[in-house]
């Protein structure tokens, strides 16, 4: 991968003088979903177990032979007993985190992010990735031209809050989730440094017009006729009570009696899919040292 200047992403657009991008020939596309469902086949091969739907209530101490337990639906009957922990709870990694008795910080907060699409017709107007190079002044990366596996294109995304953590609708709402999030400290601290742009982000995903002619600084014959609106994610968001995005891996143990037995991933920085093998790996040392195995 490397970075280029206009002089050099002529060849992508001729009328793209002025704006720098990542210009990366070898980065190939998958299929994410089919590279989970391979990671999670291997480990059921390995002898693992997968367990869906378990919404974990808390953890206890219950089981001589296997120390930690973790307790879901009461109802259900839900409940895990091992030895050893590991999570990686993503939007949710804070709660589960303070479940075992570790500090509220890094905070989670959840901002969505809205896709537009290319009409396929169209589709033939973006052959690779095209990629900003992130502005340092605002803290999110900016929007992407993705061609993806069934050869659709998906354009952004954008950034703003969600008001509920798996909040993939715009208008999806949690009040936990949104008092939780609104009178954090860290959230109003960067929301008060980046007002400007986060009110420009909160307009662009009202208002696709605005959000086409921010892509067509990268591509200027995308018309707003040549998108409908596509589907959301949501980042989960680790931020310190200073407003700081957290941009670097977070583990936790806590202080409970479980502390030697549980590892949190509290937070694992983009690219975390492409770096998947490699931050496994390091997850693998890091316990392998705490659990003395």
């Amino acid at each position: 991968m490397k970075m280029v200047g206009a002089e050099e992403i002529k060849d992508i657009e001729p009328n793209c003088v002025g704006i720098r991008a990542i210009h990366s020939p070898h980065t190939g596309i998958v299929d994410w979903r089919q590279v989970a469902i391979s990671y999670g086949a291997n480990f059921e091969r390995a002898g693992g177990k997968i367990f869906t739907e378990f919404a974990v209530d808390s953890f206890s101490t219950d089981n001589p032979d296997y120390p930690v337990t973790i307790l879901g639906d009461t109802k259900k009957g839900q409940k895990v007993h091992c030895k050893y922990l590991i999570t990686c709870g993503g939007l949710h990694s804070d709660r589960l985190a303070e479940k075992s008795g570790c500090h509220r910080e890094p905070r989670i907060v959840p901002f969505r992010g809205d896709y537009l699409l290319l009409k396929p017709e169209k589709s033939n107007m973006v052959n690779g990735n095209i990629y900003p190079v992130p502005d340092p002044k605002f803290p999110f990366l900016g929007v992407h031209f993705t061609p993806r596996m069934d050869g659709s294109v998906w354009l952004g995304p954008n950034a703003v809050l969600s008001f509920k953590r798996e909040g993939y609708k715009m208008f999806a709402f949690s009040l936990r989730d949104t008092i939780d999030a609104l009178s954090y400290r860290g959230l109003r601290k960067i929301a008060l440094k980046n007002l400007k742009f986060g009110m420009g982000e909160m307009y662009r995903s009202i208002a696709i017009e605005a959000q086409v002619r921010q892509l067509q600084r990268f591509v200027p014959t995308l018309k707003l006729e040549d998108v409908t609106r596509g589907p959301s994610g949501v980042r989960a968001q680790a931020l310190d009570r200073d407003g700081n995005l957290v941009d670097d891996f977070v583990f936790d143990t806590g202080k409970s009696d479980l502390a030697h037995r549980i590892l949190h991933v509290r937070n694992a920085p983009s690219p975390a899919a492409t770096s998947s093998l490699a931050i496994a790996g390091m997850v693998a040392d890091k316990v392998d040292k705490l659990f003395q195995l």
